[in-house]
């Protein structure tokens, strides 16, 4: 499934502070989105995806937002654009976050990403979608998030990505 949101989705729509009071994951997905779309923790399955416009994950440095996402399920983040934080966030946590014309998605379009080809193909339309997905996303998601990757793989092999 498709979950489709505006421009401007910041953290605090994500996970509001006032419920923000646990470190704990799955405590975390409990209240994803719990004011703004309350249906979201009961829907959501292990594979969707987030559509999205501008600006995604914008307002604080939050990294429970990204904590959040993962822990319910989400596949990948695409939108237009997305906050420069929450996309580090989004690396460090090993969550895809694709920047793609989401204009061309619908909540109820089949979609796949193939990370190779940099693009998204949209089933339902019938159309290829041209992505950006960085290397150091790809390569720190193999892994399941930055501190996975620097335990198995070490400093010097995260030095080598990252220049």
């Amino acid at each position: 499934m498709n979950w489709i949101f505006e421009n401007n989705i910041n953290t605090d729509l994500i996970t509001p502070g006032r419920y923000n009071i646990t470190t704990d994951a799955h405590e975390l997905a409990k209240i994803t989105f719990i004011e703004y779309r309350p249906e979201f923790t009961k829907n959501v399955k292990k594979g969707d995806f987030i559509i999205a416009g501008n600006n995604f994950g914008c307002g604080s440095s939050r990294e429970t937002a990204v904590t959040a996402l993962k822990t319910c399920g989400i596949k990948a983040i695409i939108a237009k654009s997305f906050a420069r934080i929450f996309y580090r966030n989004c690396i460090n946590a090993g969550l895809y976050a694709i920047t793609a014309n989401t204009a061309l998605i619908s909540e109820r379009d089949e979609i796949m990403i193939n990370i190779k080809k940099k693009v998204i193909i949209n089933k339902t339309r019938k159309i290829s979608i041209p992505t950006e997905i960085s290397p150091l996303m790809e390569k720190i998601h193999q892994y399941g998030g930055i501190i996975p990757f620097l335990k198995i793989k070490g400093l010097a092999e995260f030095k080598k990505i990252i220049t």
